[in-house]
């Protein structure tokens, strides 16, 4: 019996190539190889449109889609099963998942009970490539229907970086002033970036 592959040690598109099969003379990791180097990332690869062409099959995209749906899945099963303050890694990873390499911006928040599991996580808002309009009024009403005791902010930059800017500390502190007023504890703010996040909380920014 051969000894189980370590999946880790793969590159992107040896993993790729696991779920496509040789097509046109080229073989499944020739394609793969071509593909990312065609769309240039994984996460613009899986959310290419779903018709078929030269790069994967719709069936094909439909698998490494679901891989990865999986991968949010699990992640997010095993952040919500304890405090999330005791594995900030899980959170990261989750929101990584959800939010890197977004052409577009997203402004999403992990809802907490007072023991700070997790209730929810939702994207509030969504922008353009640069920025997301993003109201107060509405996350105090969000909180205050979920019964939220804390919350965690994260929104990408499609840039790639994560460095926050002005306009996001300010934002942070007011979200923080407002969400104070109903006693709900704004614990940390995201920012989700190409490989890269940055911790506003860490920065001594909030």
């Amino acid at each position: 019996m051969s000894k189980q592959t370590d999946l880790t040690t793969l590159s992107d598109s040896a993993l790729i190539a696991l779920f496509m099969r040789a097509r046109n003379g080229h073989t499944a990791e020739q394609r793969a190889t071509y593909a990312l180097d065609e769309i240039g990332t994984l996460r613009k690869l899986l959310a290419n449109d779903q018709r078929d062409d030269d790069r994967l099959s719709r069936t094909e995209r439909t698998q490494l889609q679901a891989a990865l749906e999986l991968a949010r899945r699990y992640t997010f099963e095993t952040m919500s099963s304890r405090d999330v303050m005791s594995s900030p890694r899980d959170v990261r990873e989750y929101l990584s998942l959800k939010l890197s390499g977004l052409e577009h911006e997203v402004f999403a928040a992990i809802f907490l009970d007072n023991r700070h599991r997790v209730i929810e996580y939702s994207e509030l808002f969504t922008g353009t490539i640069d920025s997301a309009a993003v109201y107060p009024r509405e996350i105090v009403k969000h909180c205050l229907s979920r019964n939220a005791a804390a919350v965690i902010f994260a929104h990408n930059h499609p840039s790639g970086q994560s460095a926050p800017s002005d306009t996001d500390v300010r934002l942070t502190r007011k979200l923080t002033d407002a969400l104070s007023l109903i006693d709900v504890r704004v614990l940390d703010h995201l920012v989700i970036g190409a490989g890269c996040i940055t911790s506003l909380a860490e920065r001594g920014l909030m």
